[in-house]
């Protein structure tokens, strides 16, 4: 089967902190990073991998600056690439932060594939996740507008011919990576679990390096040594330079 992966940009952030990808690295550095969505082709039905942010909560319920052009709404990025919205027949979130899910609803007919951990923990998140979560008294999780499409799993599971998700706890509780057997190659998204292809290059200190915001760290190494017994070509969730690439076959 001739599954491709296509990188779409959804948004853009301003000014993150650095150190909020590179765990104790990059102290005083910002970074203006990709929101990336991606578009799974080939198969029966088109499958995509995170939704974006809702950018209409993001400086007055986050403090986020973030910019999105029509283009790269979501529906329109699709439309962009052939595909009515409607066609749409699986949505994987790899994890239930606010940049990563807040479109499914945008997709009326795809089931929505989350691990049943990362669902139990979004509703009652420890505080100092709540935000990310939206899990806060002056929002409803934007999650929510598709929950009763949503398909809970336990672990790893295969989705479609050549398309499975991975448990990768750590970044969340119920963090997934979605394997891809490509045309000439098998990738992993990663999702948070890795951020930025810098994060998988490591430095003199470390092999790898996580993100800075995380729930388990002792968890997310151990997902980190799993990707690495995958054999997969990773693929960062905001790495302008996997938007620049743009097609992963």
């Amino acid at each position: 089967m001739k599954l491709t992966v296509t990188a779409v940009s959804v948004g853009r952030v301003f000014g993150l902190q650095k150190a909020a990808l590179t765990y104790l690295r990059g102290w005083g550095e910002t970074l203006d990073i990709p929101l990336i969505m991606f578009v799974i082709q080939g198969g029966a039905t088109p499958v995509i991998v995170d939704t974006g942010a809702d950018l209409s909560r993001a400086w007055e319920h986050h403090r986020i600056r973030m910019e999105q052009t029509p283009e790269e709404r979501p529906d329109a990025a699709v439309r962009a690439l052939g595909i009515d919205p409607d066609e749409v027949g699986l949505v994987v979130n790899t994890h239930l932060h606010w940049d990563h899910c807040s479109n499914n609803h945008l997709f009326p007919n795809a089931r929505i594939v989350l691990q049943r951990r990362e669902i139990d923990f979004a509703r009652k998140p420890v505080e100092w996740h709540r935000r990310q979560f939206e899990a806060v008294p002056d929002l409803v999780p934007a999650w929510l507008r598709a929950e009763d499409r949503i398909d809970a799993i336990d672990g790893d599971t295969d989705l479609a011919p050549g398309v499975s998700v991975v448990a990768l706890p750590g970044h969340t509780p119920g963090s997934q990576g979605v394997v891809v057997e490509a045309e000439t190659n098998r990738y992993l998204l990663a999702g948070d679990c890795v951020d930025l292809y810098e994060n998988w290059a490591g430095d003199a200190e470390a092999d790898r390096i996580p993100s800075g915001f995380f729930t388990d760290l002792v968890a997310y190494e151990e997902s980190v040594r799993r990707i690495e017994r995958f054999g997969c070509e990773v693929i960062p969730s905001h790495d302008s330079l996997v938007v620049e690439r743009r097609v992963f076959r």
